[in-house]
């Protein structure tokens, strides 16, 4: 099989982009993580997430978490083209700080929970979610 000069130019870019998009997609979860905490060093107990180990579609995730004392808790999906899912609030009259949704996964990735707790100190919790099916235009 021959190849132009175009159509070699053309595969050795789009092998390029395959290697170098989902770095630039956890640069911008480590991003968010450090704008969500100031880069502050995070514990490793503390919250808890729940998600699925493999997620048939990637269009609806059920997740859930749960941060006892937290007063802010923040869900990003690293792989994702926009990482951040949401941030959920807690005042002091809540009742629990706990909070459930359904996400979008563009493939299989890591899910990461950060909650700041009142003491100001920041715990993390991340699970791996197998996606068949990509949600995100996959």
């Amino acid at each position: 099989m021959d190849f132009t000069r175009r159509e070699t130019l053309a595969l050795g870019g789009a092998a390029a982009l395959t290697f170098v998009l989902p770095f630039r997609a956890n640069a911008a979860a480590d991003d968010a993580i450090a704008e969500f905490t100031g880069g502050a060093a995070l514990a490793d107990a503390g919250v808890e997430l729940t998600a699925p180990e493999i997620a048939e579609n990637g269009n609806t995730v059920p997740i859930s978490v749960s941060a006892p004392g937290a007063t802010a808790i923040m869900v990003l999906a690293a792989g994702n083209p926009t990482p951040g899912v949401a941030t959920f609030n807690f005042g002091p009259l809540a009742a629990s700080q706990s909070a459930s949704t359904r996400m979008r996964l563009a493939g299989t990735q890591d899910v990461i929970a950060i909650a700041q707790l009142a003491d100001g100190s920041f715990a993390r919790s991340a699970k791996t979610v197998k996606v068949t099916i990509g949600g995100c235009g996959g």
